[in-house]
């Protein structure tokens, strides 16, 4: 997956308008990232790459990019 791919996921996730996240963006500064979000990226990391991602891990993330290096070289620039 690309990191086009990727954010139009997250967007789709967080119900934002496509073409909108750089990822850059800080997810406290992202209205809907809460907890149902959390649960529409683990599922769509299963969905899309079959991983687990470790709560922790993602808690940890600070920013959208930071989400992105969660998983490594499964998402090309």
């Amino acid at each position: 997956m690309n990191k086009k791919k990727f954010l139009n996921e997250i967007e789709e996730i967080i119900e934002v308008d496509a073409e909108t996240l750089s990822g850059d963006e800080l997810l406290e500064d992202l209205e809907d990232w809460d907890s149902l979000a959390v649960m529409g990226f683990i599922a769509m990391v299963d969905r899309q790459f079959s991983m687990t991602l470790d709560a922790e891990k993602i808690g940890q993330c600070k920013s959208v990019n930071d989400l992105c290096g969660l998983l490594g070289d499964k998402v090309s620039k």
